[in-house]
């Protein structure tokens, strides 16, 4: 296999969750630097997006995003995206911007 070939293959049928693990990358990136409660914000941010594409991919264009059914699947990933948004929010930054 080719190395045109193989990044077509691994870019163009992941790409859902590559986006998702980008988010996460800056998140924790941002949770490094100091900035937690952005970087929670990002990382919900992130989860939400991994939400909406399964919700709207087929289990095929989804790639490694479909684990369960859809439905499981959404529910548990919004669900854990709500959380991590209100905790970003209403939890007291400690000195933190």
């Amino acid at each position: 296999m080719k190395l045109r070939e193989f990044t077509h293959k691994v870019f163009g049928v992941q790409w859902p969750i590559l986006l998702v693990g980008a988010f996460l990358v800056v998140a924790f990136a941002l949770v490094a630097a100091g900035y937690w409660r952005r970087g929670a914000l990002v990382m919900a941010i992130g989860v939400g997006v991994a939400a909406a594409l399964r919700l709207t991919l087929t289990d095929e264009r989804a790639g490694l995003l479909a684990v369960r059914t859809r439905t499981f699947d959404v529910l548990t990933t919004a669900s854990l995206s709500a959380a991590v948004l209100y905790i970003a929010w209403t939890i007291d930054p400690l000195g933190t911007s």
